[in-house]
Order: C-alpha cells, then structure tokens, then sequence
C-alpha cells in the first residue's frame, strides 16, 4: 500500500486504463483525466482506492492549470505522471492526409503531455521520489508510411524527454520515454476512424502486446529504487520487428 498519488492522462482505455487498475491493486491513490466522463466515472466505482476523476482535454492548457490548482490536498502528494493520453489520425501517405488530423495530434501528442508535465513539474519536485512516464512509440524511431505527422509528434516527445531529464538530473524527477510497439487497443480504432475490420485486420494473427503488459512496465518503472533511471524503453511484440528499406526501381 502506498500514500502517494498517481496522475494518468487517457485513463479511459488501453494504456491508462490498465495502468489505473495495477496501480490501483499496489494501494497508490489515483487522479484519472480523460475526455469521456462516464467511462472515467465506471473505472472510479471499480477501485478501492481514493480516486479524483477530472474530464480533461489536455490540448487545453487553462483546463490543465485549473486541474491542477483545484486539486484536494490528499491527492497532491504525486509521486507517478504518467503522460499517456495521445492518437494517431489516418494512416495513408501525407498528401491525403487531413491538415485537422495533423493539428489533432500536434495538439494532443504534443502541446498536450508539453501542458501537463510544465504544470506537474512543481508538485514533483516536491517528492523525494517521483517518475514522469511518457508513452512515446517505436514510431519515434522507425519511419514508415502513414506515420508522417504521428511519428514527428512521439519523435518529440521521445527527446523531450530526455531533454527534460537533463533539466530535472538530481531533482529526485526520474524520466522515461516508454516507446511501444504493436498493442492492440483501441489506439487503431480511433486512427481508423471507427473503421473496425481495418482494426481488425491489423491484429490479425498477430498475438501482439496487451494493454496490461505496457501497465506492467509502467509499473516497475515507478518502483525502481531513487538512484536508478530508465531513460527510454521500446518493446515490441515477439511477432513484430524490423522491415528492409523501401526501394523503389524504374
């Protein structure tokens, strides 16, 4: 059991939704955001733990402050950030693409976990011990097409991170840019457009990684002893991996 607070951004599927049920089970009281209010407010009324529920669009940096201003004082002792809020948008080549959808994850990928972690900053620093955890993706390694501005926006948020540690080296802020690969969420549904059967069809046969196995991750993160850092992890499933370039021949 713990008396310290963790605050997930998307806690309302996949990643975060998972990581609020582990840490839960481990005692650590919980602030859930997320943009779906009944899906938040159901997780709340399936844990035992203390639990402050706050709908959230993280593109909104005043919604943010005030998130955080208004906070109950038995939920500011955050020990755990974990940024995992993010969307991909489309995954055809750039020219087809929606200029919307790319300010959509501009705005989310980016701007939004840039929002969050400026105003938690202070209130980590209070801690002893304390974690930022951002969910990057192997995308911020590996181009391929149809990521265009997806991969851009996690390529950020893999060097931010580690700019940031750079800043926060010796504040007790541990950093960590978690970088996954195929998990099957409804991260493809909502790329997708609601657009099932490609969804589907991008599992299919797979046996790729589970929501549950990047919480499990996140987990140990947070439980690594002050002195150790983990600065980025990719993972992938046993079934995915690397491609050859992309040649074209006249």
């Amino acid at each position: 059991m713990s008396s310290s607070t963790v605050l997930i951004t998307g806690a309302t599927s996949g990643f975060g939704l998972a990581s609020a049920r582990l840490f839960a089970e481990h005692g650590y009281s919980l602030i859930i955001t997320g943009r779906r209010l009944k899906r938040l407010q159901a997780l709340a009324d399936e844990l035992t733990v203390p639990v402050h529920t706050v709908q959230l669009d993280v593109r909104d940096a005043q919604a943010v402050s005030d998130m955080v201003d208004a906070l109950p004082e038995r939920f500011r002792t955050i020990e755990v950030l974990v940024n995992n809020a993010g969307l991909a948008l489309g995954a055809g080549p750039a020219w087809e693409a929606s200029l919307e959808d790319w300010h959509t994850m501009i705005d989310t990928n980016v701007t939004g976990l840039v929002n969050v972690t400026h105003k938690l900053l202070p209130l980590l620093r209070q801690q002893p011990k304390a974690s930022i955890i951002n969910l990057a993706s192997v995308a911020a390694n590996w181009a391929y097409p149809g990521s265009h501005v997806y991969g851009g926006s996690k390529a950020f948020v893999s060097q931010f991170s580690r700019n940031l540690r750079c800043d926060l080296v010796g504040t007790g802020v541990r950093v960590t840019s978690l970088e996954p690969g195929m998990c099957e969420t409804e991260f493809s549904l909502v790329r997708f457009k609601g657009d099932q059967q490609k969804s589907d069809n991008l599992y299919k046969g797979t046996n790729p990684l589970r929501p549950e196995d990047i919480a499990d991750i996140i987990f140990w993160i947070a439980q690594q002893p002050p002195h150790i850092n983990i600065n980025s992890i990719e993972v992938m499933p046993s079934s995915q991996a690397w491609d050859n370039f992309k040649v074209v021949r006249s």
